[in-house]
């Protein structure tokens, strides 16, 4: 029986509240690799109580993310939320081929979270929402999945962690490879000795980026609550070119290739090498390739110190996509005996010192690292469900907010060191930095007038 064929529980019928343990353990851990079509997928993670998510941002990887969770046996999307109403009619169209319930739509989520019917939010939001909706959503009392980076800055990621505490609420971020069955094989090579004491780290990013040319102040369209989309922003005109993407490209509510991409990679960098917090930061980048609107670097090289002889570095070029080690993005271990590379899939290659392949553990699936909205439809959902033995059974989550805050913090740190042109001295203990400060008004943001972050 499919999914959409399955019965529809009321909102709140006393059994949605329940959860029968079936997700099996076995295949968060990868066992039924490399065979994995969808039927199996969808066998397997079949438990018949749901969860029910609201997904806010649903234009590209929102739309992406909201089709997964609708995909999940154990789920509904029941609401879809987003200032541009033809993102809302394209993902309600979607989703009429992942579920059969009826989805309501806001422009306006703050609505959404009224309702007791949602049971996690599900953000997708542009890069300044991410911890201002997250909070609201567990003020709310809704669980959070939300994508990376999880803050725009680090002043909102300790409020975060601090507010998961207070709230006691779970909050998952999108560093869907924690999840990734050969990926954590590769990261226990590491933590086994397989290359002997990991020292340094490399990641990347590479694409072709093109120009976003120079914007000019227009009427805000119909389709779109420009007022809403700025949220937590301090106000700004409008432009012609900068939504739906190229606000990536501006301090005011992006935060760069680093953090758009780099969250990915020098997250796996800190899981593999055991890091937490380093002692020296330093960036050198600019925007180089055109002249245009585009405001954070094009190419961006971040240099982290740890005050256990280790190191590691993070490359990013937005716009020249020449591959490293054969992969537009991944990360490669150094170590005493040899090194590990895990490129953009699921998969890794230990080699021994002389560059000689020792083994070689082929992906699973084949993705698209550079596609953006959704390049590991099948592999994200382990991520999901990973969320979901939390919610249910207070399980592990592999991405809970205070690991996602630590690894968005360091390249935080990365886009702050480039920001003031200086190298930054950082407390071991806690990631702060010391004695600059410029740097340190870097650390948070200003808000628009009654939209400030509060516990």
């Amino acid at each position: 029986m499919s999914k959409k064929e399955k019965t529809q529980p009321s909102g709140n019928d006393g059994s949605r509240r329940k959860f029968i343990k079936k997700s099996s353990m076995a295949f968060l851990a990868g066992s039924i690799l490399p065979q994995f079509s969808a039927k199996s997928y969808s066998q397997i993670i079949g438990a018949n109580e749901r969860i029910n998510a609201s997904v806010m941002g649903v234009n590209s990887r929102g739309n992406a993310l909201a089709q997964n969770f609708a995909s999940q046996n154990n789920c509904d999307v029941v609401h879809v939320c987003d200032v541009d109403t033809r993102a809302i009619t394209k993902c309600v169209t979607a989703l009429k081929d992942r579920q059969s319930n009826k989805v309501k739509t806001y422009t306006d989520f703050r609505k959404s979270l009224e309702s007791k019917d949602v049971d996690v939010l599900v953000i997708a939001a542009p890069d300044h929402w991410h911890a201002p909706a997250s909070l609201l959503a567990m003020q709310a009392d809704k669980h959070v999945y939300v994508e990376k980076p999880c803050s725009h800055n680090p002043n909102e990621g300790e409020i975060l962690v601090e507010a998961a505490k207070k709230y006691n609420k779970i909050v998952q971020m999108g560093n869907q490879r924690r999840s990734w069955p050969n990926v954590i094989a590769g990261i226990n090579a590491l933590k086994n000795g397989e290359i002997g004491n990991v020292y340094f780290g490399k990641g990347w990013y590479t694409n072709n980026r093109a120009s976003i040319g120079i914007g000019k102040e227009t009427a805000v369209p119909e389709w779109l609550d420009w007022e809403l989309w700025q949220g937590p922003a301090p106000r700004k005109n409008f432009k012609d070119n900068l939504v739906h993407y190229n606000w990536h490209w501006h301090w005011h509510w992006g935060t760069g290739e680093a953090l758009n991409n780099g969250t990915h990679m020098v997250d796996l960098l800190r899981w593999g090498m055991n890091a937490e917090f380093p002692t020296k930061v330093s960036s050198s980048g600019g925007r180089y390739r055109y002249q245009d609107d585009w405001e954070t670097p094009d190419t961006q090289v971040i240099n982290l110190d740890f005050d256990n002889n280790t190191s590691m570095s993070w490359e990013g070029r937005s716009c020249n996509g020449k591959p490293i080690e054969g992969s537009s993005v991944g990360v490669m271990f150094y170590g005493d005996n040899g090194s590990l590379l895990i490129p953009g899939g699921d998969s890794y290659t230990l080699f021994d010192l002389k560059g000689k392949i020792v083994r070689e553990v082929k992906p699973s699936e084949v993705i698209d690292p550079r596609n953006k909205s959704n390049p590991a439809e099948k592999l994200d959902a382990l991520h999901i469900q990973n969320m979901f033995e939390g919610i249910r059974n207070g399980g592990n989550l592999n991405a809970d907010v205070d690991s996602g805050h630590k690894s968005t913090l360091l390249v935080q740190l990365g886009n702050i060191a480039q920001r003031v042109g200086q190298s930054l001295n950082i407390d071991k203990a806690n990631g702060h930095i010391i004695n600059n400060t410029d740097a340190q008004k870097l650390w948070s943001r200003q808000y628009e007038n009654g939209w400030e972050m509060k516990l």
